[in-house]
């Protein structure tokens, strides 16, 4: 395991999802998660644990990111303000 590549990692980790619990627009929130999901994808690559990895990249980045757009689609867009 590469220490400061692992730290920097977790860092994104950190400031995604922060700013994924923060941000008003739920397309930028879809966004964020989607990102999420793509640099834990590359957390489990960098355990060692490659199928996990690609599991998380096609299921989490993908899919799921893709199918939530597709609901983001069909509702109004308001705002809260």
């Amino acid at each position: 395991m590469i220490i400061p590549l692992d730290l920097a990692l977790l860092f994104f980790l950190v400031v995604i999802g922060i700013a994924a619990l923060t941000v008003k627009d739920l397309l930028a929130a879809i966004v964020l998660l989607g990102a999420y999901s793509f640099v834990m994808a590359t957390v489990w690559v960098q355990m060692h644990a490659p199928d996990v990895g690609f599991t998380e990249a096609a299921v989490g980045a993908g899919a799921s990111t893709a199918l939530m757009i597709a609901a983001l689609t069909k509702l109004r867009r308001w705002s809260a303000d």
